[in-house]
Order: C-alpha cells, then sequence, then structure tokens
C-alpha cells in the first residue's frame, strides 16, 4: 500500500528559555495511506500536536523527514486543509466570508466558489447561515464553519488538532458523529489528535498511541470494529478490546485493573 504521508525517523528537539533542550519526539516513523483515518493519542506532552504541526508543515524536525507523496513537507502544503481546537474564525467575516477564505488566499476564488462553500455548509447543516456573523453561532457551529473551510479548496488530507476538545459532552459526541458522516461522503486522508480514547476507537482505521515525553510511538491498534460505527459501538468486543489496549499503554495495566475494580 503507497503511503500518501510518510513520517521518518522524526525527532523535534525545542530549546526553552531557560536553555533546556526539551525533546518532544524523538524517531517517530509512521506511514498513513490514502484516505485512511488515523487518530493519535497519549499523554499529554507526548508530541501528538507537535506531529501534526510537522506534517502541516508549520515547524520541521530537528532530523528525520516527514513527506507528502514522496516530497518532503518544508511548508504548509496546498493539499492539506488544518482544523485546531478553537475554530480561530474571523469575527468581522461572515460564515461565507470564513468559509472562502482559503480560496481567496491562495488566489484560487472563481465563478464556481460560492456554490462550493454553499454545499459543504449544507452538508454540515448550515444552510441558510451564510451570511451570519461568528458570534451568532453556537460552539458547535462554530467548529463546523471551521471544517467547511479546511474542506473548501478540496485538500486530499486533513488534519484535525484536537477539533472538538473545547466543546461539551453532547456537542462533541454529535461532531464526532459528523464528521464520520463528512469522511464518509467525502474521504480523505485524516491525521486526528485527541485525548479521548472512545472518540480515537469510534472514528480510526488506526489508532497511534504516543509514550510520555520523548515522544515515540508505543504501538499501533488497527480497529477491526465494522463500519458505520456509532457510541453504541461501545459494546462491541473489538472496540472494548481496542479501548482497553490504548489504556494499558497509556495507563498500565495495573491503573486500568484498579479503574475496572472500582467501577
Amino acid at each position: 500500500m503507497t503511503a500518501m504521508i510518510s513520517i521518518k525517523g522524526v525527532t523535534r528537539v525545542f530549546d526553552s528559555r531557560d536553555g533546556d533542550r526539551i525533546v518532544a519526539l524523538q524517531d517517530v516513523s509512521l506511514d498513513i495511506a490514502a484516505n485512511q483515518f488515523i487518530t493519535l493519542v497519549g499523554p499529554s506532552g507526548c508530541g501528538k500536536s507537535t506531529l501534526l504541526r510537522i506534517v502541516a508543515g508549520l515547524i520541521l524536525p530537528t532530523s528525520g523527514e516527514a513527506s507528502i507523496g514522496g516530497v518532503p513537507i518544508r511548508e504548509p502544503r496546498p493539499e492539506t486543509g488544518i482544523v485546531f481546537q478553537a475554530p480561530t474564525l474571523l469575527p468581522w467575516a461572515s460564515v461565507m466570508d470564513n468559509v472562502l477564505f482559503p480560496l481567496r488566499m491562495m488566489h484560487r476564488i472563481d465563478s464556481t466558489s460560492a456554490d462550493k462553500a454553499a454545499a459543504l455548509l449544507k452538508l454540515v447543516g448550515l444552510s441558510g447561515f451564510e451570511g451570519k456573523s461568528p458570534r451568532e453561532l453556537s460552539g458547535g457551529m462554530q467548529q463546523r464553519v471551521a471544517i467547511c473551510r479546511a474542506l473548501v479548496h478540496e485538500p486530499d488530507i486533513l488534519l484535525m488538532d484536537e477539533p472538538f476538545g473545547a466543546l461539551d459532552a453532547l456537542t462533541r459526541e454529535e461532531m464526532t458523529m459528523e464528521l464520520l458522516r463528512i469522511w464518509g461522503e467525502r474521504p480523505k486522508t485524516v491525521l486526528f489528535v485527541t485525548h479521548s480514547i472512545s472518540e480515537a476507537v469510534v472514528l480510526a482505521d488506526r489508532v497511534v498511541v504516543m509514550s510520555p515525553r520523548p515522544g515515540r510511538i508505543a504501538e499501533i491498534i488497527d480497529v477491526r470494529t465494522p463500519r458505520p460505527r456509532s457510541f453504541d459501538t461501545e459494546g462491541n468486543s473489538t472496540f472494548h478490546e481496542a479501548t482497553q489496549r490504548i489504556r494499558q499503554l497509556i495507563f498500565g495495566q495495573r491503573n486500568v485493573s484498579a479503574g475496572r475494580a472500582a467501577a
């Protein structure tokens, strides 16, 4: 299987203000095939977001290399869309103008652009909100706009850094299902960072579990639960096995057993 994204021996070191060197990632290697949905989980500070930013071209690795289609990533690439935890919408612009913003920046606005944006807004249930401002939308609606903005230039790759982390539990679950639906209708290669183990397993073809800093890949879990999925899938034996294995890797067997006994 040919890799869409290839990460080879990536290490990233940061220099702190007090002169210390912080190794965020160490010797990380990962191949991601076209249209695969990959989730990254691990303890706080393990380098999940750092790895995603390297793939996004926002920072460079200290050593090793990340590439898309065999071409090294040195800067943000047009075939990549990015969604962060905060929607970061332009507060003075309408929903439609926010969605069209990447096309304007790429000088790719044409006679079909508004129709493409409107189709995306319809896909996420926001038809009729084109003229609204971000402050008139709920947090979940704003994040839907951010997803539309990331998709409007029709990227092959979607990078998502805890995009639902700031939402309440019910909205987060709704947005997770919405993302699965969008991915099912418009397949992309997705790299998704999350702290939620159940969210990671519901979404992913493979879950990449990171070790504590310096971040390494502890294990890659193939999720064998059939699609389509929902959070009702949590009762499925393969879902349960995957989540339990991830908890063992992150928290250790003893802590997982203690938590099960307390429950």
